[in-house]
């Protein structure tokens, strides 16, 4: 089985990685310079800023490697999985909310291998595509998994056609 890699998709791929890893890893900088500058009286605050950003890189890493390391094609990984993992990215702020049934009915692609690893895929996207906030849904219309981003002032349409785009694999796949 020979595969063509595309080089401009891996550069693409890595520099999505970086830029979603510089922030929580910046912050957690920062945390240290609070601490260093201001002393003990800035620790309770710098201390929480490292947690949250700790927390943060933590997060997207596991779902990064979900997304694109062999492990996402794992069948063992559900749609629970899959939740779980985009809940600790969405955070406490909760800007971005979830408003699907991990536990719900996706007919036999929840046992396709694959299918989270396109999930999680398509869900990352979507919450690109909510800078100022919104809801993301699953559903299953008729044997297609549905994924919809709602928000006001969402992203650019170019988000949205991909996110429609990400949508139609996961009809391709099934």
């Amino acid at each position: 089985m020979s595969q063509t890699i595309d080089a401009d998709l891996l550069e693409l791929l890595a520099s999505k990685i970086c830029h979603d890893l510089i922030s929580p890893i910046g912050a957690v900088n920062n945390g240290i310079e609070l601490m260093e500058e201001m002393g003990p009286d800035g620790a309770p605050e710098a201390i929480e800023l490292i947690a949250y950003s700790a927390t943060q890189a933590s997060a997207k890493l596991q779902a990064f490697r979900m997304a694109y390391g062999a492990g996402g094609a794992d069948a063992n990984i559900k749609p629970e999985d899959v939740y779980k993992t985009i809940e600790q990215i969405v955070g406490p702020d909760k800007k971005v909310t979830q408003a699907w049934d991990a536990r719900g009915d996706f007919g036999s692609l929840r046992e396709k291998e694959g299918f989270c690893k396109i999930l999680i895929c398509v869900l990352l996207l979507a919450i690109e595509a909510l800078p100022k906030g919104g809801k993301l849904s699953v559903s299953n219309q008729s044997g297609a998994i549905i994924v919809r981003a709602e928000g006001v002032n969402m992203g650019p349409e170019k988000r949205q056609a991909a996110l429609d785009a990400a949508a139609e694999q996961i009809r391709v796949a099934a």
